[in-house]
């Protein structure tokens, strides 16, 4: 049995750190992208009774689990889609030590379909619910598209790292931590 090669580097998230620009860009981009609908619209309503507050509030985390979820399923659709990884090799779930939830597969993916399966879900699960926000004018899924958007931070800090190596290089995903292996082939 041949012996698998070293990682050339091993790039890991600082999780408290990756909490903190989370809060930062949510809050961030709520206020920025409740104004720009404005914009879009031109006019300002806020008239809310306290069951519609807590109707959108339930409604808000309900909607919020649900794409969480989404998000990660779509990483492991990324991962299939552009990194052709077999579904046998796919695996979901979530880490209540990390209190996160997760998507990984055992197969060492191009660094170039790693970076794709990353993005994926800032893409199908805040970007668009956000543009169908503005064209319904919905505050609720442009608040959705903007926790979301900032909860792919950490996808974003990976891609980031990842710029710097080859296509070809092949990148190994962690299945318990924010990490990623790097190999020259």
């Amino acid at each position: 049995m041949e012996k698998e090669s070293e990682p050339i580097e091993i790039i890991e998230l600082d999780t408290q750190k990756v909490a903190l620009q989370n809060l930062f860009w949510t809050i961030f981009l709520m206020i920025i992208l409740l104004f720009i609908n404005i914009l879009i619209h031109q006019h300002i309503t806020f008239h809310i009774t306290i069951k519609e507050l807590l109707f959108n509030s339930l409604l808000f985390i309900f909607l919020y689990i649900l794409l969480i979820i989404f998000h990660e399923c779509c990483h492991l659709l990324g991962f299939v889609i552009f990194g052709k990884a077999p579904v046998s090799s796919l695996k979901y779930g979530l880490n209540l030590k990390l209190g996160v939830a997760y998507a990984t597969t055992s197969e060492k993916l191009s660094n170039k379909a790693m970076k794709k399966a990353l993005l994926l879900p800032f893409w199908l699960t805040g970007v668009i619910p956000t543009i169908i926000g503005f064209i319904v004018n919905r505050k609720l899924l442009i608040l959705l598209g903007a926790w979301l958007i900032a909860g792919a931070i950490g996808d974003f800090i990976m891609y980031a790292k990842l710029r710097k190596y080859p296509k070809a290089y092949l990148v190994k995903d962690d299945p318990n931590f924010p990490k990623l292996y790097i190999y020259k082939d």
